[in-house]
């Protein structure tokens, strides 16, 4: 094994046959745990909280680093809708979006819902992408079905393939 590492490296780009979305989704997977314990500081020091949206991509781009070397934040999209908007992460080199998301109070289901639609034709028309990621982080379970939300909107839209990540996954 320790060959294998210093003959690929660690990072999702230099191992054959990964498919480094997979490390996009752990991450998701263990967002919450990650959040859960960064509250529990020794000597209850200061910690970064998930207030909103960007304290989430914050805590996420720092996350990425553990296995992608070029993660572009911030890059403009092609317009859409009269509008364009800004990518949450570009992974240039897997040619994945990571796009983020938070639920909150007044943010209803259906309106996270659109946004999502919107975005996900909005990154149809980025050059050189092949997957979007989006996650949506509902520390509160405020979705009332996110298995749903995540099977209707995920699947192949064109030329892109669109995963939906809401997490945590609830348990009821």
């Amino acid at each position: 094994m320790i060959e294998e590492l210093d003959t690929f490296g660690t990072d999702a780009e230099s191992i054959p046959g990964l498919d480094p979305s997979r490390f996009v989704r752990d991450i998701c997977d263990r967002f919450h745990l990650i959040v859960r314990q960064l509250r529990d500081r020794h000597a209850g020091r200061n910690t970064l909280e998930m207030e909103d949206e960007y304290d989430v991509q914050d805590l996420l781009h720092a996350l990425l680093y553990l296995y992608f070397d070029d993660i572009r934040d911030e890059e403009w999209t092609p317009s859409y809708a009269a509008g364009s908007s800004r990518i949450d992460f570009l992974l240039k080199n897997e040619q994945i979006i990571v796009e983020t998301k938070k639920t909150r109070r007044g943010l209803s289901e259906r309106e996270l819902t659109d946004q999502l639609i919107i975005d996900i034709k909005r990154y149809q028309a980025y050059p050189n992408c092949e997957k979007l990621i989006c996650f949506v982080y509902d520390p509160e379970g405020r979705l009332g079905n996110p298995r749903g939300i995540e099977g209707d909107l995920a699947g192949q839209h064109d030329a892109l393939e669109v995963e939906i990540l809401i997490r945590p996954i609830s348990t009821t």
